[in-house]
């Protein structure tokens, strides 16, 4: 079947279905879902994949061949979609991840992945899933956000818009923190976009989701696991040390979950400024100190030294929170300023601050503190105009 040009398949489809229904008396609107089921097993992703071409769905979660939950407008809702057996299920996600170099079996039973049009997916197959496999699907926008889209969301204000702006181009080192599903990846992305068109960018991330658009000079980099016989893995590790031999300006490290905090660090302490990165924490404390964590897991330092490393490497702190009306927000943005008494020293710049709700809506903004930004050597450095008053009180 694969020898056969997508239309042509249809074609056939199209002919078997309508002789089928002439012969059945079946209504029209049953002769086209027959004529998509159908071509969708063959070429697409079977049931899947009305659920993947339909731009207001943002997240697919298969529990098991029977149970499907998708995500549109921020609810989450069960579609009354279900696959025939968990064998056509399987099928399905042996087709997800072959496409993509990647292996998912019994022995290896938890692999990420993605789709072509750059949809993240997580797979968990049995017996680690316990009713059967299981698939979570991220989907992207076709169009990346740009910074005008988060302003119009009530994600950012355009006056901190502006001043993040100043910030990335005189290449302050920034980290965004957040929890699941709080628009991370969304807003690093967004932040990217502000790099200079000049500059050599090296990206990392263990499924490449990034669409930086406007620096021509990019290189993507995306780990690989162990294959059948253990070998072959490339972990984040290794290809930030590699990357430092590419002759970047900037790294972005999608996102850092274990020891390769510790060489992101030493990355931005060692003259890649204006690189960026992300990390899953509940607050920019809580950031902080799973950093602590994340390095010791990397090298047994002193926790001294390793607050010392953070300190000198990251210049800006930045926390995104899904709200409770389901809403993403920029809810901090503090600047690091050293190491005093052996902790981190934070200098909170903006905080959220809620003023209510209506009609389920969380009423609010990100308002500046009244502080002022301490270091402004890299924007001095960089000749950006920008006295950072916006920090109005």
């Amino acid at each position: 079947m694969h020898s056969i040009k997508n239309e042509e398949l249809r074609e056939y489809v199209e002919v078997a279905v309508f002789k089928y229904a002439k012969e059945n008396k079946i209504k029209s609107t049953e002769i086209k879902y027959l004529v998509e089921r159908i071509y969708n097993s063959f070429r697409g992703y079977d049931v899947l994949q009305p659920l993947i071409d339909d731009k207001t769905i943002t997240e697919i979660m298969i529990n098991n061949h029977k149970e499907i939950f998708i995500e549109r407008y921020g609810s989450t809702t069960q579609v009354d979609i279900q696959f025939e057996s968990q064998q056509k299920l399987e099928d399905i996600i042996q087709s997800i991840v072959s496409k993509v170099d990647r292996v998912v079996n019994e022995s290896s039973p938890i692999v990420d992945a993605r789709l072509q049009d750059g949809s993240r997916v997580n797979v968990v197959l049995p017996p680690i899933a316990l009713k059967g496999p299981v698939i979570t699907i991220r989907k992207f926008p076709e169009k990346p956000l740009t910074i005008d889209d988060l302003i119009a969301y009530d994600t950012i204000t355009q006056e901190v818009a502006e001043f993040l702006e100043k910030l990335v181009v005189a290449k302050y080192n920034i980290f965004i923190g957040g929890g699941t599903g709080s628009g991370k990846t969304t807003f690093l992305n967004v932040l990217s976009n502000f790099i200079p068109q000049d500059e050599r960018i090296i990206t990392i991330e263990d499924s490449a989701e990034l669409q930086i658009k406007n620096v021509p000079n990019l290189v993507s980099l995306e780990t690989r696991n162990a294959n059948t016989e253990g070998k072959g893995e490339i972990t984040i590790r290794e290809l930030i040390k590699t990357s430092l031999r590419m002759r970047p300006d900037r790294i972005i490290v999608g996102e850092v979950r274990g020891g390769e905090a510790l060489d992101m660090l030493q990355a931005m302490n060692t003259g890649h400024d204006g690189s960026l990165s992300t990390g899953h924490a509940n607050s920019v404390k809580d950031m902080l100190s799973r950093l602590e964590t994340m390095v010791l897991n990397g090298a047994n330092l002193p926790v001294e030294v390793i607050r010392k490393q953070i300190s000198s490497a990251i210049d800006i702190m930045i926390h995104l929170t899904r709200l409770r009306d389901n809403s993403r927000k920029v809810v901090a943005i503090s600047e690091i300023i050293g190491v005093e008494n052996g902790e981190v020293i934070l200098n909170p710049l903006y905080e959220f601050v809620e003023e209510g709700e209506e009609d389920g809506k969380v009423i609010g903004s990100l308002k500046a503190t009244g502080n002022q930004l301490k270091n402004k050597s890299k924007i001095q450095l960089a000749g950006v105009s920008v006295e950072v008053e916006e920090t109005r009180g």
